[in-house]
């Protein structure tokens, strides 16, 4: 991670208190697949939601805001334990913003992983942002890390690693697992 990270930016993860996803593109592979009957199907990552998950573990906050409205995603979130779930939303910042004042929370103690233009303005609002490494060029530049995974491929996985190793978790994460001896 030192290698990929220079230590403004490691400075910035280690206040990270929480992670806002946008979905498809990023939590997917950014593909729609719909059978004959209108019912609509995507692809998850099992290891993005692991990681979601052992994040949790320690305390980050996670949230998902999408543009599409979709049954999926809330079964999803219900079965990763995200509570904070918003759909069909055009104006992400709006929710951002609300998300703050709730929360109490500073805007550098937001991260946020985007792929497309609408994600451009979160991503130059928050601490840490990310674009995934399939995204398009603007959000990729508005990026403060552009992650060597795709969206849907293991990219908020990814994600979650370089929070929990800046935040000194990884040590942790790795004496539950018992692969301690693998980080040597």
């Amino acid at each position: 991670m030192a290698e990929i990270m220079d230590s403004a930016l490691l400075e910035k993860i280690r206040i990270i208190k929480t992670l806002i996803l946008d979905v498809d593109g990023v939590l997917t592979d950014g593909r729609i697949i719909m059978d004959d009957r209108g019912c609509e199907t995507k692809h998850f990552d099992v290891k993005d939601g692991h990681g979601l998950k052992m994040l949790m573990r320690y305390g980050i906050d996670i949230v998902l805001i999408t543009g599409r409205q979709s049954a999926v995603v809330s079964h999803r979130a219900q079965d990763l334990g995200i509570k904070e779930v918003y759909q069909s939303v055009w104006n992400k910042v709006e929710v951002f913003e609300n998300l703050l004042i709730r929360m109490n929370l500073r805007s550098e103690q937001v991260a946020y992983v985007g792929d497309d233009v609408v994600d451009i303005p979160l991503l130059k609002r928050v601490g840490f942002a990310v674009a995934v490494q399939d995204a398009v060029a603007d959000a990729k530049s508005a990026a403060h890390y552009v992650t060597q995974k795709k969206g849907g491929k293991g990219a908020v996985r990814e994600v979650c690693e370089i929070i929990m190793k800046a935040q000194n978790h990884w040590g942790d994460v790795a004496k539950m697992y018992d692969f301690f001896e693998y980080l040597k």
